[in-house]
């Protein structure tokens, strides 16, 4: 089973010509209200790729008996939610422009209630976005321990990023978040890197970059026709875990997750498109050829 701690979230995806400069306005051309949170979403891939999840998250009392909540039930997501009585569920408004650029932002809403929330003893467990200090109080009881500090990345402090990463057997970064950490902790990335058994930092269009026993992998994007890229990251870390937990090597975990994102970029919305174990491993033999045996038993 694998546990994934953080924001259960309503995405507003907008689709705008331009980001407008500050004092100026732009318009909007279309508005989608879809599920999302990142946690959610990678837990709703996991889920569709076959492999047993739970989502551990902070909701509002407009959650219970949604739509949303019968979606990841309908998927096999186990729900450990925190409701907040007096707040809604978290809300991402997601700017897309013509160019693919992006800007998010984010109300944390219920998600509050993780500062004060009891951290579980969890075996495998995927830190997502969330409050940090729960996040490092989840990661020190935990067995396996990943760490996708994500858009909450400015929340933590260096004390904090030390103590999750003491505990990090694989981090998930775009190369932005890897310098920001680098920074924070005042550290070359070649040291950051070495202080974690594995890394794999994503590179949008160019694909991602698996750092693993010393040796350094390029894994390129599956080429598709992408709609929206909102949620890229997310099915790619769904893929990696869902990949890693049937005991694939971490490359070939990679490329699920390259291929599992493929999937979500060819429709609007994190969690409209994902794919089964059968679908992607199809798209998988076509890009990166027969996929290879596990390693090790699940």
């Amino acid at each position: 089973m694998i546990h994934v701690v953080g924001h259960t979230a309503v995405d507003h995806i907008l689709r705008v010509p331009r980001f407008p400069a500050p004092h100026t306005s732009t318009f909007i051309r279309d508005h989608q209200i879809l599920f999302g949170g990142g946690a959610a979403n990678i837990a709703a891939g996991i889920a569709r790729l076959g492999v047993p999840v739970t989502l551990v998250s902070g909701v509002g009392s407009d959650f219970s008996g949604s739509g949303y909540e019968e979606w990841l039930l309908s998927l096999g997501v186990t729900l450990d939610l925190a409701t907040d009585p007096k707040a809604c569920t978290p809300t991402a408004y997601v700017f897309t422009d013509d160019s693919g650029d992006q800007i998010t932002y984010f109300d944390w809403g219920a998600s509050r209630t993780f500062a004060k929330r009891e951290a579980p003893a969890l075996d495998f467990v995927h830190l997502a976005t969330a409050d940090p200090g729960f996040n490092v109080r989840v990661a020190e009881k935990g067995r396996f321990v990943t760490f996708d500090p994500g858009q909450d990345i400015f929340w933590y402090s260096r004390e904090q990023v030390e103590r999750i990463l003491a505990r990090t057997r694989i981090l998930f970064a775009n190369r932005h978040e890897v310098a920001h950490l680098g920074g924070l902790l005042g550290v070359e990335r070649e040291e950051l890197i070495g202080t974690i058994g594995t890394v794999v930092m994503t590179m949008d269009i160019e694909g991602s970059i698996l750092f693993t026993g010393g040796k350094e992998h390029r894994i390129p994007a599956v080429p598709v026709e992408a709609v929206d890229p909102t949620g890229a990251g997310d099915a790619y870390r769904a893929g990696f875990l869902a990949a890693c937990h049937r005991g694939h090597a971490p490359l070939t975990a990679c490329q699920v997750g390259a291929v599992t994102a493929s999937f979500a970029v060819e429709k609007a919305g994190c969690q409209t498109n994902l794919p089964d174990w059968e679908h992607m491993a199809e798209r998988y033999r076509r890009h990166f050829g027969p996929l290879p045996a596990p390693e090790r038993t699940p």
